[in-house]
């Protein structure tokens, strides 16, 4: 599905991804786990193509093509997904107008037919119980006066209208409460198959014990110090990251 290269990524001249190499199958999950400043949600903006991040060097593969210099708009349309840390508030614009734009700028991408808006709003409607949400949300201004937990279920629906083949989950879990992590963790779970992959970035154990990693792998400084099982997220959370640091050096 993706392969990274030797990546070196700068933000504003500042080295922050160095020596990143990373191979996603068709279907499986890898975690990416790792200290404040490790450079975790660097790669991800970095993958979705974000203008403020610079790659230096090295490849990135998504389904045997490269991608380095496509825009944004261009890695949506060909699958890839990212949804944000800190989700922003789009006052005035209607969370069913946004979503139907998203999915329409895609389709006239891959010169398909708009979707209809009877089909559009009852496809919608059957994925606000995935999520936990009502109609209600619909028609209010994008993430305007949402809670935290809202936001990120509201992402979760967007992975869900757009259908990406890609997802990038950048730390979806984060100041969320056991419902609304069990809402998103089996909104994830109905969507994986075979032939959709996700990368999720997280500080946390506790997604993991309702999903089912491929694998775990450990960001220090920019690159990967250590890659293993669910078994490795455990680890951490027990003994922390000074014991891998400790390993890198060694």
């Amino acid at each position: 599905m993706i392969k990274i290269k030797n990546l070196m990524v700068e933000v504003e001249d500042k080295l922050i991804i160095n020596n990143f190499n990373l191979e996603v199958l068709k279907g499986e999950l890898h975690v990416i786990m790792g200290p404040n400043g490790s450079g975790k949600s660097t790669l991800a903006n970095t993958i979705a193509g974000h203008p403020k991040y610079s790659i230096k060097s090295g490849n990135i593969t998504y389904k045997k093509n490269l991608i380095n210099e496509l825009s944004p708009e261009e890695r949506s349309s060909l699958g890839i997904f990212l949804s944000l840390q800190y989700p922003i508030s789009i006052p005035g614009v209607k969370n069913i107008y946004f979503l139907k734009a998203a999915i329409n700028s895609i389709r006239k991408i891959k010169k398909q037919n708009e979707v209809d808006t009877a089909e559009f709003l009852k496809m919608v409607r059957g994925m606000l119980p995935l999520v936990g949400l009502d109609e209600s949300f619909l028609h209010r201004s994008v993430n305007d006066g949402f809670s935290g937990g809202e936001k990120k279920r509201n992402e979760i629906l967007q992975m869900l209208v757009l259908e990406p083949e890609l997802s990038i989950l950048d730390e979806t879990d984060s100041g969320l409460d056991i419902d609304a992590l069990k809402i998103i963790a089996n909104g994830i779970k109905n969507y994986r198959n075979d032939n959709r992959s996700f990368i999720l970035i997280t500080h946390y154990h506790r997604m993991l014990d309702f999903l089912s990693p491929d694998y775990v792998h450990i960001l220090i400084d920019g690159e990967i110090a250590l890659s293993g099982g669910p078994e490795l997220a455990q680890k951490l959370e027990e003994k922390g990251y000074s014991w891998v640091k400790e390993k890198k050096v060694n």
